[in-house]
């Protein structure tokens, strides 16, 4: 393992940790010694004269693809949350709601409108694809999303995007809707150049002509709008969009995005390959026929969800920009996602020691209003923190995504309930993510702390706890933040600031 790191070479690991002894517990550091063919795990094994050592190679990578299998055979947690996964922009929703928990509305608009363009307007018109999925759902009711969106989007002030770097790039988004106005917003926020063009003279699309003033006034879809045309992006309203000027965009800008709504009537104006529901493009990046061209939202085919076309906006950015960029286009990265289903009851109570038990919120003022202040931090509490706190620093997670692996490979029985420790100042201990690499034992052992942690049971049946039952608290006197840092998959990790 040291020999591989000093020549520059990453051996994947989860139990290796530099200020400890080799343990050799989650088998994934495995190379091949080509003199015997065997596989050796390299975290154990000295070096020595005349070895020759494969460190990635089919065999390699399949024992390594095996052994992550295994891990997450046994691993129970959540990297994003449920409500993430279903909303169609993929907003991060559980950190929305920890900000307006601590009322920071100006953080929790910068957290949003990195997914959303127009919070504002979503939050009075969405459907809210996300709430169906909330675990909070299973105990009793599901948080709030949209109308917590909404304040965010009202009260919020946006980042100040002044000082974003030209690429001299230009790129054309015909279509001002919902799909148009974010892909022009997020593409600017990338330094391209945008022109907005739009058959009618203002932006907004079927948002401004299709829906009831009282649940989507004016001023707040403008404001809404307002806010993308700050950015940078340029708005030319009033504009036919013939073949004849279709070819010219196409002459004059480095891309064009269309984003026109339904085009059942003059689908050969684009004269992209397309069938009776809409242009057809490659799911994963809106590529269509025509290289230089991509499409979203309703134009490939009819849907009155508007968070799907606001989402398809971010993601098309992406492929926009890596298109003019000369990469490999790929669309909106994704990454391993591993996930438990439905929390069961004996879990509501463990769930609710992050939350709080309190009925869904309702605005006072009833009709078409929103939360108060006081009733958006009500309702953001509810949320039951479902998300990994270690989702951006992951090993298990890194790696599995590294591998491609599947996750369900190895389940033969029913998952193991979700217990939380959260008795602690600083740490919360899940188990049930933990995969037994001893890293946490070790440290603490280093480190002579009076309890640490330590291995309970035996065979199948071990865990790793603090000794005689005792509090978190009394196990991680001195070692607390060495340890969540240490640990590789987020069973023991660090309190939010908000939360401490």
């Amino acid at each position: 393992m040291k020999a591989a790191q000093q020549l520059g070479i990453d051996i994947p690991n989860m139990c290796w940790n530099d200020e400890l002894e080799h343990f050799t517990s989650c088998m994934l550091c495995m190379v091949k010694d080509t003199n015997t063919g065997k596989l050796l795990p390299s975290c154990s094994v000295k070096v020595l004269e005349g070895m020759d050592i494969l460190t990635d190679e089919e065999e390699v990578q399949e024992s390594r693809k095996t052994a992550l299998e295994l891990l997450l055979s046994e691993h129970v947690g959540d990297c994003e949350a449920p409500c993430q996964v279903g909303c169609p922009a993929h907003m991060d929703i559980p950190k929305m709601n920890r900000l307006i928990a601590a009322y920071k509305l100006d953080e929790a608009l910068e957290v949003v409108k990195k997914d959303i363009a127009l919070p504002a307007v979503l939050g009075r018109i969405c459907p809210a694809p996300c709430e169906g999925a909330c675990h909070r759902r299973t105990v009793d009711e599901p948080v709030s999303i949209c109308l917590l969106k909404r304040i965010v989007g009202d009260d919020g002030v946006d980042p100040d995007f002044s000082d974003i770097q030209k690429t001299g790039k230009k790129v054309a988004v015909i279509g001002a809707g919902p799909a148009g106005l974010a892909a022009a917003y997020y593409l600017q926020l990338k330094g391209i150049q945008v022109v907005s063009f739009d058959k009618n003279e203002k932006a907004g699309g079927m948002l401004r002509t299709a829906i009831n003033y009282e649940k989507l006034p004016k001023d707040v879809l403008d404001k809404e709008i307002e806010a993308i045309l700050k950015t940078g992006v340029q708005f030319e309203g009033g504009k036919d969009i013939s073949a004849e000027f279709f070819k010219q965009l196409k002459e004059e800008y480095d891309a064009v995005v269309v984003a026109t709504g339904a085009i059942k009537e003059n689908p050969e104006v684009f004269g992209l390959k397309s069938s009776d529901k809409g242009i057809d493009v490659d799911r994963s990046t809106y590529q269509t026929s025509d290289e230089k061209v991509f499409a979203i939202g309703n134009v490939l085919r009819s849907s009155k969800l508007a968070v799907r076309s606001v989402g398809q906006g971010k993601e098309v950015a992406f492929s926009v920009l890596q298109y003019l960029n000369g990469r490999e286009i790929k669309g909106e990265p994704r990454v391993f996602n591993s996930r438990f289903g439905r929390l069961v009851a004996d879990e509501f109570a463990e769930y609710l020691k992050e939350s709080v038990n309190e009925k869904r919120k309702h605005p006072a003022a009833g009709g078409f209003e929103g939360f108060t202040k006081e009733e958006a931090i009500a309702e953001a509490k509810r949320c039951l923190h479902c998300d990994c706190r270690a989702i951006d620093d992951c090993k298990l997670r890194e790696y599995s995504d590294q591998y491609k692996v599947d996750q369900k490979r190895f389940k033969t029985s029913v998952r193991r309930n979700i217990t939380k420790q959260i008795n602690h100042g600083s740490v919360v201990y899940e188990p049930q993510k933990c995969i037994k690499c001893g890293i946490c034992v070790r440290l603490t052992e280093k480190y002579t702390e009076r309890f640490g942690f330590t291995y309970i049971g035996r065979g199948f049946d071990v865990v790793i706890g603090v000794p005689f039952n005792e509090a978190l608290e009394k196990g991680l006197t001195e070692t607390a933040e060495k340890v969540a840092k240490a640990c590789p998959t987020g069973a023991i990790s660090l309190k939010d600031k908000n939360e401490e």
